[in-house]
């Protein structure tokens, strides 16, 4: 599945079969159901996993929450938009 492939996939009813959890979790913020994102990944250990929770805590508007994780990530909050931060993360798990 290539990044179109999947941005296409958000006007399907089920998020695409054999992705990530992490894939899941963007699909669903992609749909505008932010809690079942969050709850994919909340309890996940890991890096990958603090990356998406820190983009879901940022698109919720909790700056303070968004820079723990981007911190828990090894990473800060991209000077970029949500979207194109949503983009680059769903390019880096499709890979």
């Amino acid at each position: 599945m290539d990044f179109n492939e999947f941005k296409q996939s958000l006007q399907d009813a089920h998020p695409p079969k054999n992705v990530s959890v992490y894939l899941e979790s963007l699909w669903y913020e992609g749909k505008g159901n932010w809690k079942k994102a969050h709850d994919l990944v909340d309890d996940l250990p890991g890096t990958d996993a603090a990356s998406v929770h820190a983009y879901l805590h940022r698109v919720e508007g909790d700056a303070g929450n968004a820079d723990y994780w981007y911190r828990r990530a090894g990473t800060t909050k991209p000077a970029g938009t949500q979207q194109e931060e949503w983009n680059v993360l769903v390019k880096r798990f499709l890979k």
